[in-house]
């Protein structure tokens, strides 16, 4: 027989045994704990009320009600004698003495009575602890059951009772509950469901919720049995009568109460698949757990052509995509991890074509500046934007000369991150600041596309963080964590209603927002470390070179120019403007859309963008100075054009 097999043939039998025990040990902890949740919280609650009184100030005041009490106490008894000491001296009632000490003890007793009221009210404002009461509690129920336990053990009757035992029980219960309320539950049941879970779907089933929703106001709503998903529990609502989810969606705290579920437990309520039915979604657990969320560059080459991988889908666990060449706006508080967020984009971007990072604050370009274009410093800002506004011209430009309505070459993105610091040093350039509004309107159709990352998601104010001329363009839009619903309504525009303002704070939920459209689901994007983003490949974008010259029969382009005075009745044109050099004026935005097709005043306003007035008031003066021709129809031709016709 070999010793050392059946050693551990019984050895592997007896750590089996223990490991099912203690498995299923913990498994009807795990069970009966939810029930002793409620007092573990009012006993936590109590005790952190009274330590929270207990301040050094009420402490002063308190040792000052004692003083007084005492010697009020000592005035009231030494009163009380002298009273005594005159009845005993006169027997007449009316006397001068009598009279005297029976005033002077209603008045000390009267004084010790609101000195009383200080100390009880004192001793409310600085408590003793939660513990010491239950110490001086269970100390007196043992004296008084050890007392009656002598005196019971002294009877010889079948009735003896021992209370010293029981008082020892109430003294461990009291322990007991406090741990198991406290302990939190982690270990999976049987059937796969947390003991949370499991209460959740037993207060789902339709014969508990029938029964016990009237008492909650939510008579004539019906369950269906629940489903436990990926991302939690869902069940449908058939919703008789006259209610509605906006109607159901306004009873969620009694849906809380109801199902007895935590108050940090997200619910959300939407419509179902059909009219008359709503659904109700609890995230007790995500889809995206157990999954990475580093960016990585694979990625890209998993996603489709044109799109962009924005996160995860912490429900289905799918990933969510958005279009590459969107203008975008991303919101999030400070904390809320929104430069983590935005980085797997922008990589992606830098991979696809041409990335621009404008850093109004400075700290997150520095991975970057080796790797893209950056600008901190206000000239460089200024910098950044005039070739970008100028790459804009020069592309309209080439693809008017190839005929072509949408640009087909390297997308050019421009980051713009903590878009109120940008905003505070353009915004004095009101020419910059109308290049800046131009490139998210006009940009995107010329593959200059802007996306504007922001903490403040205002547009009024003193300090917007993102202008009200921008924000409409922008019309991709992802919210983390926001400050309020103002922010709210600005970071998601008519989807404010997802509430990213009551995003739960913690570092679990950093990286965790909504995207505009997509609906009420939590995404958790992807996520990229300074290590990630140095290692990424360099391309310095530069600006193109100028716009090449015009093919035969093809008009150059036009710049009014003024410096000459034999030029006072006509004006003088120029070839080739540089494209990066941009129309710096009115004037010459006019000209130029009067050169490129416009034929009125309302074609040059939506070419330029300007007012009506200003196009009208130039459009006046370049037909008085003889740079532009008005026809008999009123059209409008530049005065070189005329002569060619």
């Amino acid at each position: 027989m070999d010793k050392q097999q059946a050693w551990s043939a019984v050895a592997d039998k007896t750590k089996s045994a223990w490991r099912a025990s203690a498995t299923g040990t913990v498994n009807a902890l795990d069970a009966i704990s939810p029930a002793f949740v409620p007092f573990a919280a009012r006993w936590d609650a109590e005790a952190d009320r009274r330590r929270q009184l207990r301040t050094p100030e009420n402490l002063k005041a308190l040792l000052t009600a004692q003083r007084e009490h005492n010697s009020a106490r000592a005035t009231a008894a030494q009163a009380k004698s002298q009273r005594k000491a005159a009845r005993a001296a006169s027997k007449n009632p009316l006397s001068a003495a009598r009279r005297a000490a029976r005033t002077a003890d209603k008045a000390a007793r009267g004084h010790h009575g609101e000195a009383r009221a200080s100390l009880r009210a004192a001793r409310a404002n600085y408590p003793k602890t939660l513990r010491r009461v239950a110490v001086e509690v269970h100390a007196a129920h043992t004296a008084g059951a050890s007392l009656a336990s002598w005196a019971l053990t002294e009877a010889s009757h079948h009735l003896t009772v021992w209370p010293v035992p029981i008082s020892a029980g109430l003294i461990s219960l009291n322990a007991a509950g406090l741990w198991l309320g406290r302990r939190k539950v982690s270990v999976h049941i049987e059937d796969g469901l947390s003991a949370e879970e499991r209460q959740l779907i037993e207060r789902l089933d339709p014969a508990y919720w029938v029964q016990h929703a009237p008492e909650r106001g939510l008579g004539g709503t019906v369950t269906t049995p629940p489903e436990v998903t990926p991302g939690g529990i869902r069940c449908d609502v058939r919703l008789d009568g006259t209610w509605t989810v906006k109607a159901l969606v306004e009873k969620l705290d009694s849906i809380r109460a109801l199902l007895g579920a935590r108050t940090a437990l997200r619910i959300r309520i939407t419509n179902g698949k059909r009219g008359g039915w709503a659904v109700i979604a609890l995230a007790t657990r995500q889809a995206t757990d157990g999954v990475a969320s580093l960016w990585t560059p694979e990625l890209v080459r998993a996603t489709p052509a044109g799109m962009v991988s924005l996160g995860l889908d912490v429900e289905t666990g799918e990933q969510v995509l958005i279009p590459l060449d969107e203008r975008l706006l991303i919101s999030g508080a400070s904390g809320t991890g929104k430069s983590w967020s935005f980085r797997p984009l922008m990589a992606t971007a830098h991979l696809l074509g041409d990335l621009v990072l404008i850093d109004g604050k400075g700290e997150e370009s520095i991975p970057w500046e080796g790797v893209c274009r950056t600008a901190n410093e206000p000239g460089e800002i200024d910098a950044v934007i005039d070739a970008a506004h100028a790459e804009m011209g020069r592309r309209k430009a080439e693809m008017k000369r190839r005929g072509i309505s949408v640009w087909d070459g390297r997308q050019l993105t421009v980051v713009v991150d903590e878009g109120q610091v940008v905003l505070a040093q353009v915004g004095r350039n009101k020419p910059r600041m109308q290049r800046l509004i131009e490139l998210s309107s006009l940009g995107r159709s010329r593959g200059v596309v802007l996306w504007w990352a922001t903490q403040y998601p205002v547009t009024d104010g003193g300090a917007p963080g993102v202008h009200k001329m921008i924000a409409p363009n922008l019309l991709t839009r992802f919210s983390l964590r926001v400050a309020g619903t103002t922010q709210a309504q600005v970071a998601l525009d008519d989807c404010a209603h997802y509430a990213p303002q009551q995003i739960p704070e913690g570092r679990e939920y950093r990286g965790h927002g909504y995207l505009k459209g997509y609906g009420p689901r939590m995404i958790r994007t992807w996520t990229l470390d300074d290590a990630g983003v140095r290692a990424l490949p360099a391309n310095h974008w530069q600006g193109s070179a100028p716009v090449p010259a015009p093919a035969a029969g093809e008009r150059p382009a036009l710049r009014l120019v003024k410096d000459a005075p034999e030029a006072a009745e006509a004006s003088v044109y120029v070839d080739a403007v540089p494209a990066q050099a941009g129309p710096e004026t009115n004037r010459d935005r006019v000209l130029l859309a009067v050169r490129d097709g416009a034929r009125s005043v309302k074609a040059i306003t939506d070419v330029t963008g300007l007012n009506k007035g200003t196009v009208s008031r130039e459009v006046k003066q370049l037909v008085d100075a003889g740079a532009l021709v008005r026809a008999e129809d009123g059209s409008l031709t530049t005065a070189t054009a005329a002569k060619e016709a």
